[in-house]
């Protein structure tokens, strides 16, 4: 018999039951062709990331989850099947020499170029802007005309031959548009790291995707539980508002896109914002970088929207984008988004609720309630498969089965232990009638009782009369 320990998580939607904790994938654009996951730890600055990484979203989308708690990420580049462009050259000055840009950006950049002395090749030198982050020093014009800005994937070339002189003092200013990754490179990514050994809780698509990409991530997730016996939950990234929309016409195209999309172990974060990232840049970013961050701090049985121990600091996050998005925030909630939002009276920002696009009624509505779950599967899992082939006295079968079952049983109280769930127990299915001589093969619960949240408070005030 080619045995295995087979796990299914069993949801009976308002009634029943389901390691890596803390390490996440990340899948976006950057230098691709590598072989292996590039890993980004904890420890890391934000320059040792982008010489990993480039500057790139992914390098973006990392810094917002380390400097928000990440330990252990480890990344998947892809080359983006859309290639992103260059676009004109805008020149202010009296020189005469030119500025072209070769090769395909890896990501939308605000690029400046000032010659800051005159001269031909070799002899004149230039500083340069990224989005306004300056390289801080005069460069040489090469005298080959050829500059790389590191981690760009563009080329800066000066002048039409060795005799162009440019002028101190003059600007080349140009913008660039990002690759766009196909849902086939984003499948092939998953694959990938799906035929390596390495445990972790989730993987986090970074670039805006849609329904097409989503339904098919809810049976990817499907087949990490049931074929690699490894559950995980995909996290992604909701587009931006257009610049044509309106922002009813935004929500309502955002609800529509959700609409048919029943998956717990699917995220999608519906969250944009100016934030000052760990490069000290401000930038306009998809918020689940950080909300990757979130889950590392946590537990998994907490709610990253736990007011008091999960709050955003609005020195890092400026403000919440589109503008006027605070007063649609209820609609995309209720859409199962994953949102962000700020308190009256409280200055910084906070998760509304950790949702994943969970079927009406689920029993795993949020990401602490999935990440629970999740944990058991692999933990009793392992203890399970420690017990396979163990040799059964057939003349007393219920005695040896009891101590099997409570092997497998100690994640159990380890979860309760540790204040992961409420309480919980393995028991053998019928083990009066389980008759091993001629199935070989024992059938057995996981049940458990999950950590309560508190999601909403209701205070009455009134006034009392002392004489009364």
């Amino acid at each position: 018999m080619y045995g295995d320990v087979n796990v299914r998580i069993e949801d009976r939607r308002s009634g029943g039951s389901i390691s890596g904790v803390g390490r996440q994938v990340k899948i976006g654009i950057a230098d691709g062709g590598k072989e292996t996951a590039i890993l980004i730890t904890g420890s890391m600055e934000a320059q040792k990331i982008k010489e990993k990484l480039g500057n790139t979203p992914l390098a973006g989308a990392c810094m917002d989850s380390v400097e928000n708690g990440a330990n252990e990420i480890y990344c998947i580049p892809v080359s983006g099947e859309t290639k992103g462009t260059a676009g004109e050259i805008k020149h202010t000055g009296d020189g005469t020499g030119t500025l072209k840009v070769q090769g395909n950006p890896l990501g939308a950049y605000e690029v400046s170029v000032r010659i800051t002395k005159a001269g031909k090749r070799n002899e004149g030198a230039f500083q340069y802007e990224i989005d306004g982050q300056a390289c801080g020093k005069d460069i040489a014009i090469p005298i080959n005309g050829m500059y790389a800005l590191a981690g760009t994937g563009l080329t800066l070339q000066f002048g039409e031959s060795e005799e162009d002189i440019f002028v101190n003092g003059d600007v080349y200013e140009f913008w660039t548009s990002a690759p766009v990754m196909s849902n086939q490179e984003v499948l092939e990514a998953i694959s990938k790291i799906g035929e390596t050994n390495l445990m972790f809780e989730c993987i986090h698509i970074v670039g805006a995707s849609g329904k097409s990409l989503w339904a098919a991530l809810t049976e990817v997730a499907d087949a990490f539980l049931l074929q690699k016996k490894r559950p995980c939950f995909f996290i992604c990234e909701a587009r931006k508002k257009d610049n044509a929309e309106s922002m009813e016409e935004y929500v309502e195209a955002m609800k529509k896109e959700a609409e048919g999309i029943d998956s717990i172990f699917l995220q999608v974060v519906c969250s944009h914002s100016r934030y000052v990232q760990m490069d000290g840049m401000e930038r306009e970013v998809n918020n689940a970088g950080t909300i990757t961050g979130l889950y590392c701090r946590a537990k998994e049985s907490q709610s990253i929207g736990e007011v008091k121990r999960f709050p955003i600091s609005n020195k890092k996050m400026q403000r919440l984008l589109p503008e006027g998005i605070e007063g649609h925030l209820k609609e995309l909630d209720a859409a199962r988004y994953l949102t962000v939002r700020q308190y009256s009276g409280l200055e910084d920002f906070y998760v509304t609720s950790a949702n994943m696009f969970a079927p009406q009624g689920s029993n795993y509505r949020y990401a602490e309630d999935v990440r629970v779950a999740n944990r058991l599967v692999k933990e009793v899992r392992i203890k399970a498969l420690q017990e396979l082939q163990t040799e059964i006295d057939l003349s007393d079968a219920k005695v040896s089965l009891i101590s099997v079952q409570e092997n497998i049983n100690v994640p159990v109280e380890k979860a309760i232990r540790e204040g992961i769930i409420s309480d919980g127990r393995v028991e053998i299915e019928d083990v009066e009638s389980v008759n091993l001589f001629e199935t070989e093969t024992v059938d057995i619960a996981v049940r458990y009782i999950p950590k309560g949240h508190l999601r909403e408070i209701n205070l009455k005030f009134s006034v009392e009369n002392p004489y009364a």
